[in-house]
């Protein structure tokens, strides 16, 4: 990987050195903003050149940049599908960059409804102002990232992250959200490694049940480590997730939605956009739903509510505040977990795969009155200063409250016939996260060379303050006839709990803080060629666990760490096609000491990434192929001695452990012709402990997912007629054998390989939208898991109308 990498960069500064044109120096550049007519940014509108076909897209702010022009005079053009194509006359002088204002003569809200229903690619997203923490087009990045847009989870008629996560290349769902404080939401797998959607606008906006999706412009997932610019604690040596909220804007509209399906769905939903005030200045944006759904199973339900209100206000032309509000109530069941108890080998199990474990799939094991309350209460609120036109300071507060109480069944596999019946409750539980984030943002030249920069300062405060609990019921069949099988129910653990105890006490007090300063750099050092430099110094303080018999914290411990990042990109075509490879890092915090009383160190991944992305036919095509391999050392393992050592601790741990994890991912976007939209992804891992307790060593972890994944969506709308509208879409998701247990002691059982096909009809209307899908079309039973075995649902079927105003 090294060498391929080394081979690429060389090749990269030998191509950019003899292939510089000579009179490149003394070109000059453009760049502009698109305003709709109620003058708010016109994002995602394409800008193209009339006289040599140069095309770029305007970002999320309305700007836009056309670099490396000869001198001279040049028309712009921006055509929108059903109205009049307009052109701007630009002058470009030598060495300059000429500023220039595009006005649509369209509003906000008309603009909006033309990028979803006329011939742009609606399933791709050119640039982000968050993946790089600063303005960047996907094709200058030098990491790969992948984003799942509002209009693809419209198609397909999904109402949460979890399930529009499904779009994602290379990744994988292994665990549905439970729902409780602190952990409770979904976990996936990327590259290897697990990883949760922590992630709100680049910043802390944690949500422990499953997240709707009512509020949500797009989803964006990085892939590898990340700490750089996004800190250790939310995100993971695979990537992130991070979800991209829906923003005020200045005129009235909105819709409103119901859907109702099989499993007793009932869904209602809204989304209001309005001015408060005459000159638009302060705007309000409420997204609100409320969702009532059973159980493909025999019991089993989830009810939540969200409401989440955003209010932007514009100070003055160069100060606005915007405050946001994520309120989620609800009451659910835990889905089944099937989880393989300590010291269980696959042979005692009598099974050595899910689909040979004859346990009834439609049958949930427990009562409808084992249901827990949980609650998200979380705030943000953003100051965005613009110091002049190539620099702005922004400030970050967010605040998230979680809660959680009630019941959690869950189940271990006994031997081939049998199962016990578990609870572990939450009581009062409570998980707070406090982040305060300064960043400056800014351009400007060293010499010739231009130089895109963030600076940052992050205060990170987590406060824990839950309690995990519970007792096993009994243990019955797992399929037939069962006489016991209401008996999993809340009167029978009362009694159990009043009469034998719990089995375990496990309380979660902590406190710790978190101090990073970080900056990153993208340097231009030609048009064609791009660097990124970024280096965060985080440290770490961890106050300990609280003793509550004595009243004080124990462990606590305090750790720095240096994350850099360096990234390479080069376009053969500048804005359509650039190569690109990375260099970057992730870490953990890790508590205690090894064998020898030495503190442990952070433990530390390193990935070399590669690849290829191109932005072709006006954003018609966009595609991306990457390569990588993450390293990651300093893990802490068992430490056996050569002979028996009466000085060492009970359970002796050194930290010189390795895992190694390689692969490669694929994802194609496309607009082939006006109508047709389709989106793939394929990728490939390769995880492996290298450095292991010899019961693990040279296997893939058991957390590491399936090594083959893949996903498409294909759509197909009627552009034109009296039935214009009308559409179709197809798709589903692929995912080889997955081993959930992989170690010489227990043997390996693996959950089956699955094939879920997912289709739906729509009929949108200016002013409505019709839409029936189905997930599961041919009703396949398949598992998922962490560690575990999880029943996945059935075939279900869900309508749904809205009304556009």
């Amino acid at each position: 990987m090294k060498k391929i990498i080394s081979f690429l960069l060389l090749s990269i500064v030998f191509l950019n050195t003899q292939g510089s044109p000579t009179g490149e120096d003394l070109n000059g550049s453009i760049k502009g903003r698109v305003l709709t007519a109620d003058g708010q940014p016109a994002a995602s509108v394409t800008v193209v050149v009339r006289s040599n076909h140069r095309t770029t897209i305007a970002g999320e702010d309305g700007w836009f940049i056309l670099g490396s022009l000869p001198a001279g005079e040049y028309e712009l053009e921006v055509s929108l599908s059903g109205f009049t194509p307009m052109t701007e006359h630009v002058v470009v002088q030598s060495r300059k960059t000429t500023r220039v204002t595009i006005r649509l003569q369209v509003s906000e809200k008309q603009l909006r409804e033309v990028v979803v229903t006329g011939g742009a690619n609606k399933f791709s997203r050119g640039t982000s102002d968050y993946a790089a923490k600063m303005p960047l087009k996907n094709i200058e990045n030098p990491q790969a990232y992948t984003t799942i847009t509002k209009e693809l989870l419209t198609d397909q008629l999904l109402f949460s992250v979890d399930d529009g996560l499904r779009n994602a290349p290379g990744l994988q769902k292994m665990w549905d959200a439970v729902g409780r404080s602190g952990d409770g939401g979904g976990y996936y797998n990327a590259r290897g490694f697990i990883l949760q959607s922590q992630l709100r606008n680049g910043i802390a906006g944690s949500v422990t049940s499953r997240i709707d999706a009512v509020n949500l412009e797009r989803i964006e997932v990085l892939k590898g480590p990340s700490a750089t610019l996004f800190g250790s604690t939310l995100t993971s040596y695979g990537g992130l997730i991070n979800r991209v909220t829906k923003k005020p804007y200045g005129g009235f509209g909105g819709e409103v939605a119901y859907s109702g399906g099989n499993f007793g769905l009932s869904r209602i939903s809204a989304d209001v956009n309005t001015p408060l005030d005459e000159g638009k200045n302060v705007l309000l944006r409420v997204n609100t739903a409320y969702t009532d759904e059973g159980s493909f199973q025999d019991n089993g339900f989830t009810k939540s509510f969200v409401f989440s209100p955003s209010v932007l206000y514009k100070i003055n032309d160069r100060l606005s505040l915007q405050m946001d509000a994520e309120i989620y109530r609800g009451r659910n069941i835990v889905s089944p977990i099937f989880f393989f108890p300590y010291g269980l080998t696959v042979s005692s199990l009598g099974a050595s795969r899910a689909d040979q474990l004859p346990i009834d799939y439609r049958r949930s094991f427990f009562s409808d009155d084992l249901s827990q309350q949980s609650a998200n209460t979380n705030y943000y609120g953003q100051l965005t200063y613009a110091i002049s036109d190539k620099w702005s300071t922004q400030t970050n507060v967010t605040i998230t409250n979680s809660y959680s109480d009630g019941p959690g069944p869950y189940f271990y596999l006994i031997n081939h016939d049998s199962i016990s019946r578990n609870d572990q409750f939450t009581a009062n539980s409570r998980d707070r996260m406090i982040e305060i984030q300064q960043n400056l943002n800014g351009e400007f030249y060293i010499g010739s060379l231009k130089n895109r920069a963030v600076l940052g300062l992050d205060y990170f405060n987590h406060v824990s303050d839950q309690l995990f609990s519970g007792g096993t019921l009994d243990t019955i069949a797992s399929h037939g006839d069962i006489p016991t099988y209401r008996d999993f129910n809340r009167i029978s653990l009362q009694h159990l709990y009043a009469t034998k105890g719990v089995d375990f006490y496990y309380p979660v007090d902590l406190i710790s803080n978190t101090y990073s300063v970080y900056g990153s750099d993208v340097i231009n050092l030609t048009d064609n060629l791009i660097a990124t430099a970024a280096l965060r110094v985080d440290h770490f303080v961890n106050k300990g666990n609280y003793d509550a018999n004595t009243g004080i914290y124990n462990s606590g411990y305090n750790q720095t760490a240096l994350s850099p990042k360096f990234g390479i990109v080069y376009q053969p075509v500048q804005d359509h096609l650039s190569l690109f490879a990375n260099y970057q890092n992730g870490f953990t915090n890790k508590t205690g000491a090894d064998y020898r009383g030495r503190a442990f160190r952070p433990e530390k991944a390193w990935q070399a990434e590669t690849g290829i992305k191109a932005d072709l036919f006006r954003s018609r095509l966009t595609a991306t192929i990457s390569v990588y391999d993450i390293r990651v050392t300093n893990i802490v393992r068992a430490y056996v001695p050569v002979a028996p050592d009466p000085s060492l601790p009970a359970f002796p741990q050194i930290q010189d452990g390795t895992q190694r994890s390689r692969g490669v991912e694929g994802e194609v976007i496309a607009n082939p012709f006006t109508g047709l939209n389709l989106v793939a992804g394929f990728a490939y891992n390769d995880s492996k402990y290298e450095k292991a307790d010899a019961d693990v060593k040279g296997r893939r972890p058991n957390t590491a997912m399936s090594p083959y994944t893949a996903n498409w969506w294909i759509s197909y709308r009627l552009p034109s007629g009296p039935l214009k509208g009308l559409g179709i879409g197809f798709g589903g998701n692929y995912a080889s054998d997955n081993r959930v247990l992989n170690s010489v002691s227990q043997g390996v059982f693996i959950l089956p390989a699955y094939t879920v096909l997912n289709g739906s009809i729509f009929y949108d209307y200016s002013r409505w939208r019709l839409t029936v899908r189905s997930d599961n079309l041919t009703d396949k039973k398949y598992w998922t898991g962490y560690t575990t075995m999880n029943p996945q649902k059935l075939r279900s079927v869900v309508a749904g109308v809205a009304l556009k105003f």
